[in-house]
């Protein structure tokens, strides 16, 4: 699993015009799913976006998480976090999840996100247009291989 966070002042998903969903104060979230991920990795990966410290104190220092700022986060599905760009021009996607196994995952990590935090999502799969206004701007990239393999 591959999480891309960015601190965000303002942001949102639209959808065919519509807006799907909209944060002001928070995290947008960019996840793509790959094969082997399973629902105690979401847990995981979960505990480490709610908790990490990146939102700055009274002094300055990234020293708050999501929750204690009170934040909301927009969760957006993205497959080509796992894009095989090696050989050639064109990505390869065969290390991304095949969509109906990721889209259970997504709903889940969006559920389980939503017992700590207000989430507003896309519709995986869907052609999505975000805005994002970073905050920052900061930027931070979590994959589960690197962060819980050994654990």
């Amino acid at each position: 699993m591959r999480v891309v966070i960015q601190r965000s002042k303002e942001s949102k998903v639209t959808i065919n015009g519509k807006v799907n969903g909209k944060i002001d104060h928070g995290f947008v979230i960019l996840v793509g799913f790959t094969n082997g991920d399973n629902e105690k990795i979401i847990d995981k990966m979960v505990n480490k976006i709610i908790n990490l410290r990146i939102f700055e104190d009274e002094n300055g220092k990234m020293n708050k998480s999501i929750l204690d700022t009170g934040g909301s986060i927009l969760s957006i599905s993205q497959f080509t976090l796992y894009a095989n760009c090696k050989e050639g021009r064109r990505p390869a996607f065969t290390d991304a999840l095949n969509p109906d196994e990721a889209t259970i995952l997504y709903d889940k990590f969006n559920k389980k996100l939503s017992e700590y935090l207000s989430v507003q999502t896309g519709i995986f799969g869907s052609d999505m247009k975000v805005s994002i206004y970073n905050d920052g701007p900061v930027t931070i990239i979590l994959d589960s291989n690197e962060l819980f393999k050994n654990v």
